[in-house]
């Protein structure tokens, strides 16, 4: 790292090294060789006057780019493609005249860009996956341990923690969802042409017009993916770049939306995120324990968010056939996106990895609350012990009154039981209403309602991609 010019933060703190090779200079221009060998190879294939020894030239010299030879040409060019076509000629002199044949600077830049972003989704699939499955351990091992719920953020009844896991993992199944749909839909741009018309190939093939399908037919299988887009100009729909930040995008508000519900929880002192045993909270509190996981993928979700904004725009205001108004916007918003994306997977993985619970703390809160949402319970009890139901009502509307009082005015605890013991209209002891202070009896289905969420949608996601599974999370800071 230079310390006398601008670094990235999202190399040097928070994306993994996986994902920055899958952007990096060596995998772009490796890239752009194989398909200029897929292209050599099916245009041999298809009757063009090629031979097998220039295309076993091509590939035997497929990965040792001679990036200084490369360099120089560019400095006298002024244009990447041609100074690459040129490199690579010099390491394949048999080959140099039929490299890059018929095609134009985007059937590899373009191409490249789709392989990228597909390697780049497969990686954020596997940890998207690898999170789906720690907090279904989690919401497993928690599904019967009763926690207040709120709804505005104000006491309601209660649910489970487990549960409340769920709604966490439903979000990122959705994400998944969208996420394969996607990958199942990327296409290469093929072999265009100039606009999108093919007319280099048509002229190459002598008019054959099958040929010239069958081509791209061809470059689409050697490159891994199943089909080309039908139509296009000079660069594939910048359409696809929207759809691709979109879906991670998605994922990003899934993993805010957990972000938020754990610096709550931890302000609660319910639940925290994992805190090393050498970490410093704060500089002036040493006695503070920040969540600073949660804050940053908090952090980086709001940025992935924003720049899904980037490719929306540009795909808005292309030309015609094509500008090149998205490149510098391109190849700022993609990668970026997918380097912060990876960061929050990351961050998710081990903050749920670690997450710690204190179930004592989470019990006194809530029944410190279930007086409250037990009076309904109480006042059917007390309607078949012979009260009328409208005066046990407005009796227990009158008590909650004062007992939130009590709480909220003179700082007491919730004395709501002992007043309904006082009162003889209930005709109920205290013990007798202890005995419906049992949480477990307020939390509904949630224990059944993970366990068939997990059994019937996330197992089957687990079980499909088990050979994904096992990935642990490094925090660089």
């Amino acid at each position: 790292m230079s310390n006398d010019r601008y670094n990235s933060p999202l190399s040097e703190r928070y994306a993994s090294k996986e994902m920055q090779y899958i952007f990096s200079p060596d995998m772009k221009f490796k890239t752009w060789r194989k398909l200029w060998i897929a292209l050599a190879e099916s245009e041999m294939e298809l009757g063009l006057n090629i031979s097998q020894e220039q295309i076993d030239e091509l590939k035997a010299n497929a990965d040792d780019i001679n990036y200084d030879d490369a360099k120089e040409r560019e400095k006298l060019v002024r244009h990447d493609v041609m100074s690459h076509v040129y490199a690579y000629g010099l390491q394949c002199p048999k080959a140099a005249g039929i490299i890059h044949l018929g095609a134009t600077s985007c059937y590899v830049g373009d191409n490249t860009d789709i392989i990228i972003m597909t390697e780049g989704l497969k990686l954020v699939r596997k940890k998207l996956v690898n999170v789906i499955n720690e907090l279904a351990k989690f919401a497993d091992k928690y599904k019967a341990q009763p926690t207040l719920a709120f709804t505005h953020f104000q006491p309601a009844q209660p649910t489970t923690v487990g549960k409340r896991a769920t709604l966490w993992l439903m979000e990122l199944k959705l994400d998944l969802d969208d996420l394969d749909y996607i990958l199942d839909n990327m296409m290469l741009l093929g072999s265009k042409g100039t606009t999108g018309t093919q007319a280099s190939f048509l002229e190459l093939f002598e008019g054959d017009h099958e040929k010239i399908k069958e081509l791209e037919n061809k470059i689409a299988k050697k490159m891994g993916f199943e089909k080309c887009f039908p139509v296009s100009g000079q660069t594939y729909s910048r359409k696809m770049d929207t759809r691709v930040l979109n879906v991670l995008a998605g994922i990003a508000a899934s993993a805010h939306k957990f972000s938020n519900d754990i610096r709550l929880l931890q302000h609660l002192k319910e639940i925290e995120e994992p805190f090393e045993k050498n970490q410093i909270g704060s500089s002036a509190m040493a006695y503070k324990r920040n969540p600073m996981r949660s804050e940053r993928i908090a952090s980086l979700a709001n940025y992935v968010m924003v720049t899904a904004l980037n490719p929306a725009i540009t795909s808005a205001t292309q030309w015609f056939e094509r500008t090149l108004d998205d490149s510098a916007n391109k190849r700022l918003s993609v990668p970026e996106s997918f380097l912060a994306i990876d960061g929050i997977l990351d961050l998710y993985l081990n903050v749920v990895d670690g997450l710690v619970v204190y179930d004592k703390v989470i019990t006194k809160r809530l029944m410190s609350e279930l007086p409250f949402m037990a009076t309904e319970n109480i006042m059917m009890d007390a309607v078949k012990a012979g009260g009328n139901r409208q005066e046990m009502h407005e009796k227990i509307r009158e008590l909650s009154m004062e007992a939130g009082a009590n709480v909220k005015q003179k700082g007491l605890d919730n004395n709501l039981l002992e007043l309904i013991a006082n009162d003889e209209a209930f005709n109920m002891s205290l013990e007798d209403l202890e005995k419906t202070m049992d949480p477990s009896k307020y939390v509904g289905r949630s224990p059944e309602q993970v366990d068939e969420f997990l059994k019937e949608e996330i197992n089957p996601i687990l079980e499909a991609n088990k050979e994904l599974l096992g990935m642990s999370a490094e925090i660089n800071v």
